[in-house]
């Protein structure tokens, strides 16, 4: 069965948004507590907790990493660069999954999957100094087979796929199909490859369930939809929701 793992950057996004000078106050009240958010989608049944460290920390800082480590009870799956300083916050912490995936400073959020055939040495050295520390190694790729290879070439057991190009083609039904065909046909062949596939980015309670009819994944990564959908309804609800979406699959 699909697994949903939670990604609560965005509430961390709304924390930074007034108290990103303030976090080692202990004198004020910060909120939300990105922490708190973790625990509550774990109570509604995500299977693990995603969280990007970026290099400019813009919303999860390194003590947000850590506290997630040492407090919830499923998977973390950290995200982040080929950066060695963020590399190093990784290995001290040793989350149970990374996610490598590329960053321009000038996104708001992660924009299209990591180039590992331009990227080949950086990404390999990365994928080599976590798996020692037996953390579970993905790539956030396009789905596309020459990547996937490379992938497989530089030991990465996990890719993810990016479904950004399915979520934006919601309104123009030729596209939408071929953009699952996409994702079919890179699922299939990371699975000749003995690679696990998962995918995420732009997945939302209407376009989850046309995703899993065309191809098989391990676990889908979302957050955006569910913090969106959380300011409506609460945080156990929004992921129970998407929880019970999968599930019907």
């Amino acid at each position: 069965m699909t697994k949903l793992g939670v990604n609560i950057d965005h509430s961390a996004t709304l924390r930074q948004a007034r108290y990103r000078d303030c976090l080692d106050n202990r004198q004020i009240i910060i909120e939300p507590d990105v922490l708190q958010i973790a625990l509550l989608a774990e109570k509604a049944g995500a299977d693990s907790i995603t969280a990007h460290l970026r290099e400019d920390r813009r919303h999860m800082v390194d003590a947000d990493l850590a506290n997630l480590r040492r407090n919830i009870s499923t998977k973390l799956n950290m995200e982040m660069a080929c950066n060695p300083d963020v590399l190093s916050v990784a290995l001290d912490i040793v989350p149970d999954y990374a996610c490598l995936v590329p960053e321009n400073r000038a996104e708001v959020t992660t924009e299209g999957g990591l180039d590992i055939l331009s990227n080949m040495q950086k990404t390999a050295k990365t994928v080599e100094a976590l798996s020692q520390k037996g953390v579970v190694v993905s790539i956030f790729i396009d789905p596309e087979a020459k990547q996937i290879e490379a992938a497989k070439s530089i030991g990465a057991p996990v890719v993810e796929l990016h479904t950004g190009a399915y979520a934006n083609s919601w309104g123009d039904l030729p596209k939408r199909q071929r953009e699952l065909e996409r994702l079919r046909r890179a699922s299939e062949r990371a699975r000749e490859l003995g690679i696990t596939v998962n995918s995420g980015h732009g997945i939302n309670y209407q376009n989850v369930s046309p995703l899993l009819e065309a191809a098989a994944f391990n676990e889908l990564n979302i957050g955006h939809s569910i913090i969106c959908r959380a300011l409506v309804v609460g945080i156990e609800k929004a992921v129970s929701e998407m929880k019970a979406l999968i599930n019907a699959r």
